[in-house]
C-alpha cells in the first residue's frame, strides 16, 4: 500500500512540472479538509530533508502535488495508520525560488483542493550561527514564575487552566513580555545567556504551568504570548547581548496533545497492554550486564501518566522532531537547546537528533539533562566519549550534576576526610573521564532540585561560596532565577510547587521589587516571607554582577586549565589559568579565619604580577601571612 503511495506520488509530480499551475483555478482546503501541515514553513537551501505531516479527515485517500514554481517537488508520500495523516516528502532544489507554494490534493472523485505552503530565504549565516560556551553564563527562568508583563493573558479562551496565583501549582501568570521587560536587570547582572523552561502550549487541565506537557510543538502557549511575541524577545534578547537557548521535551508530550485524540501511527508512542511506568534506570543504557527487559522500561515506560511516552524508534516521529528543532532555530534564530530528560529517550535515534541538529548548524550547542550522580554514566553521554559498547550520543554538552551535589553537600559540612570542600576537590579531580569539560552545564540548583537557599540554611555567607565558585570553575555555569538573591521555598513542604515561587517585583501591586536596586535595597522580608537583614538581596547582587561580569573577560575562566591544591581543613584552593592570565580562588567554608599557604602553590605563582582582587578591584600581593576570614572566598586575577 506505501509502495503503491509513493508510485502515484512521483508520477504525479512528473506530470505536474509539465505544465503551468493556477492558483486561481483550484479551492482553498477546508478546515477539516487540511487541519494542520508541520512544519509550518520551510526554506530553501537547508541539508535538512523536508518531510510534511498533514493532517485532515481521511486525508490519506489523497493524491499530493506540489506546485508554484520549479524545483520543489513531492517524491514521496506514506500514509498514517490513521487515514487522516499523510507525510509528504517534498524536495526543495537549492535552485528553487523563495516563496508561496501549494499543496494540491486530488481525491479519487477527481476533487481537488490546495494548502498554501510558504518556502523562505534563509537569512545570511544562518548555518554557521555561533552558540553558547564556556564563555558565557546561563540565566534559568521559569517564565510563569518570573514577572507578569501582560495580565491580559493570564487566562485564555484557548486553553484550560485558568490563573490563580495562590495556588502553589497553579499558572501564576507570568509571560514573555514579562521577561522582555526586565532583559536589564539579566544583562546587568552579569548573564549573557538566557534559557526558559517550555513555552510552548501545555493545556493539561492542572499543573501547566510548567510546560514540560506539550500539548502543540509549533505553538507559544497563549498564557506567555504567541509566536510573535516569542520573535520580539529573541530579538530583544540579542539587543541586549543576551543569547536564547530553548528547552525542548524529544521523550514525551502531554496527554493533551492534539495527536492523541488520534495517533498518526500505532506505535507513534509507546503504549503497554496496562500503564508503565519508566524504571528511571538509567544504567541500563550502558551497563553489560542489564537486561533487554529492564531497558525497554527505561526507555518506553512514561515519565508519569500525564506524559505519553514518544517513539523514536518510528522514523517519522524522529524526522517529526528533527524538523521540529531545525524549524525553531531557523525561524527564530535561536542560539541553543537543553533538551530535557535526556536519557529516557532511545539512544540511538537520540544520536542521529542531535547528529541532524548539529549538521544543519556545526556551531550549535545542545545540553542534555542527564541526571545521575555516577561520574562514568555521565561521561556517557557527552559526545565521543570512547564508550565500551561504542555508542556515540553526538550531544555536545552534559549538565553536571556530580558537581552541583558535592558543592551542596560540602558547604554543607565540617573539615573531615571526604568532606566539606574536600568533596569538591575529589570530584574535580574526576575530570579525567570527561571528553569536553568546557562544554559541561555547572549549577548549584535549577527548578528541579530544593533551591539553593534552602540548602544552605538561607545563609548568604554560604550563597557568596557558592557564587564565587561557579564564576571559576570549568564549565558553563547557570543560575537559576533568583538563586543570585538567595530565594527559598515558599513552603518546604510544597515540593516543587512551592520552590518556584514568583519574583518579587514581576506582578503589579507586589510589595517589594528585587528588580530594581530600591527594591533591593528596602528588602526586609525573604520569599519565605521570613526576615532578613536589610538589604541583603542589595549584598548579594552587587557580589554576583561583580564576579559575574569580570568574567566575561576572563579568558583564563572561559577556556584556561585548573590546578588545585589538597588541603582537609574545609577549604579549597585552586588556580585558573592560561598562557596570559591566571585567577586564583581560595574558599574557605570553615567556622574560623584561615592563612592562605601561598608558598605550596610555587609551581604555579613564579612570574605572577598585577594581583587584583576581583569583588574590591584592591592591588594585592598575597604571602604566607594573607588571612581569608571565615565563610569567605578570595577571588584574585594575575598577569602571567
Amino acid at each position: 500500500m506505501k509502495l503503491k503511495y509513493m508510485m502515484l506520488a512521483a508520477a504525479a509530480a512528473i506530470l505536474s512540472s509539465c505544465g503551468s499551475f493556477n492558483p486561481e483555478n483550484v479551492p482553498d482546503a477546508g478546515a477539516d479538509q487540511v487541519k494542520r501541515v508541520e512544519p509550518l514553513s520551510w526554506w530553501v537551501g537547508m541539508n535538512t530533508p523536508l518531510q510534511l505531516l498533514v493532517q485532515g479527515e481521511g486525508i490519506s485517500e489523497y493524491e499530493v502535488t506540489i506546485e508554484g514554481g520549479k524545483g520543489v517537488k513531492v517524491t514521496g508520500v506514506t500514509p498514517g495508520d490513521s487515514p487522516n495523516y499523510l507525510f509528504v516528502d517534498v524536495n526543495v532544489s537549492p535552485i528553487a525560488a523563495p516563496g508561496t507554494y501549494w499543496l494540491v490534493f486530488k481525491g479519487k472523485d477527481g476533487e481537488s483542493f490546495k494548502y498554501a505552503y510558504e518556502i523562505a530565504s534563509r537569512e545570511s549565516g544562518s548555518a554557521q550561527r555561533k552558540s553558547f560556551s564556556s564563555a558565557d553564563v546561563i540565566y534559568l527562568i521559569m517564565p510563569d514564575r518570573f514577572a507578569n508583563g501582560n495580565p491580559d493573558n493570564d487566562s485564555t479562551p484557548d486553553t484550560t487552566e485558568k490563573a490563580d496565583r495562590n495556588a502553589f501549582f497553579g499558572r501564576h501568570g507570568g509571560d514573555i513580555q514579562g521577561i522582555i521587560d526586565h532583559l536589564d536587570y539579566i544583562a546587568g547582572l552579569g548573564a549573557t545567556a538566557i534559557w526558559c523552561t517550555p513555552l510552548l502550549e501545555d493545556n493539561a487541565p492542572e499543573e501547566s504551568y510548567h510546560g514540560y506537557a506539550c500539548s502543540d510543538y509549533y505553538h507559544i502557549d497563549s498564557r506567555f504570548g504567541d509566536n510573535e511575541k516569542y520573535a520580539e524577545y529573541v530579538q530583544a534578547a540579542h539587543a541586549k547581548g543576551l543569547k536564547v537557548i530553548m528547552d525542548i521535551v524529544t521523550n514525551h508530550c502531554g496527554t493533551s496533545h492534539w495527536w492523541m485524540q488520534d495517533l498518526p501511527f500505532k506505535d507513534w508512542i509507546h503504549i503497554f497492554p496496562e500503564y508503565t511506568n519508566t524504571n528511571i534506570c538509567f544504567s541500563a543504557n550502558m551497563d553489560t550486564n542489564a537486561s533487554k527487559y529492564d531497558l525497554n522500561i527505561q526507555e518506553s515506560g512514561w515519565f508519569v501518566p500525564s506524559m505519553p511516552d514518544m517513539n523514536l524508534d518510528n522514523p517519522f516521529v524522529l524526522n517529526y522532531f528533527i524538523q521540529w528543532g531545525v524549524w525553531w532555530i531557523e525561524k527564530f534564530g535561536l542560539d541553543g537547546f537543553r533538551v530535557d530528560t535526556y536519557p529516557y529517550n532511545e539512544k540511538e535515534p537520540m544520536s542521529r537528533w542531535c547528529k541532524a541538529i548539529t549538521d544543519e548548524y556545526p556551531h550549535f550547542n545542545i545540553v542534555g539533562e542527564c541526571w545521575t550522580s555516577s561520574i562514568p554514566q555521565l561521561a556517557y553521554w557527552q559526545k565521543d566519549n570512547p564508550n565500551r559498547d561504542g555508542f556515540n550520543s553526538n550531544l555536545p554538552a552534559i549538565m553536571d550534576f556530580p558537581l552541583h551535589d558535592a558543592i551542596r553537600m560540602g558547604l554543607n559540612e565540617g573539615a573531615g576526610w571526604g568532606c566539606g570542600m574536600t568533596r569538591v576537590y575529589e570530584l574535580l579531580s574526576h575530570d579525567f573521564m570527561y571528553q569536553d569539560i568546557d562544554n559541561m552545564l555547572i549549577f548549584l540548583g535549577n527548578h528541579d532540585v530544593d533551591r539553593f537557599g534552602d540548602c544552605i540554611g538561607k545563609d548568604p555567607r554560604k550563597l557568596k561560596l557558592g557564587m564565587a565558585m561557579l564564576a571559576t570553575m570549568r564549565g558553563i555555569p547557570q543560575i537559576f532565577a533568583g538563586d543570585e538573591l538567595l530565594f527559598v521555598s515558599a513552603d518546604r513542604s510544597q515540593g516543587h510547587g512551592g520552590l518556584r515561587v514568583d519574583f518579587p517585583g514581576g506582578w503589579e501591586g507586589d510589595k517589594c521589587n528585587l528588580f530594581t536596586e530600591e527594591g533591593r535595597k528596602a528588602q526586609r522580608l525573604g520569599t519565605d516571607g521570613l526576615p532578613v537583614y536589610p538589604g541583603q538581596a542589595d549584598e548579594l547582587f552587587n557580589y554576583a554582577s561583580k564576579l559575574l561580569n569580570w568574567r566575561k573577560g576572563a579568558a583564563e575562566i572561559h577556556h584556561g586549565r585548573t590546578l588545585h591544591f589538597l588541603t582537609r581543613d574545609n577549604t579549597y584552593a585552586y588556580f585558573r589559568y592560561d598562557s596570559s592570565k591566571a585567577a586564583f580562588v581560595f574558599i574557605n567554608n570553615s567556622d574560623e579565619a584561615k592563612t592562605i599557604p601561598w608558598s605550596h602553590y610555587a609551581e604555579i605563582t613564579k612570574g605572577l604580577h598585577n594581583g587584583r582582587n576581583v569583588i574590591t578591584g584592591e592591588t594585592v600581593i598575597p604571602d604566607d601571612s594573607t588571612i581569608v576570614a571565615a565563610q569567605t572566598a578570595l577571588v584574585l586575577e594575575f598577569d602571567r
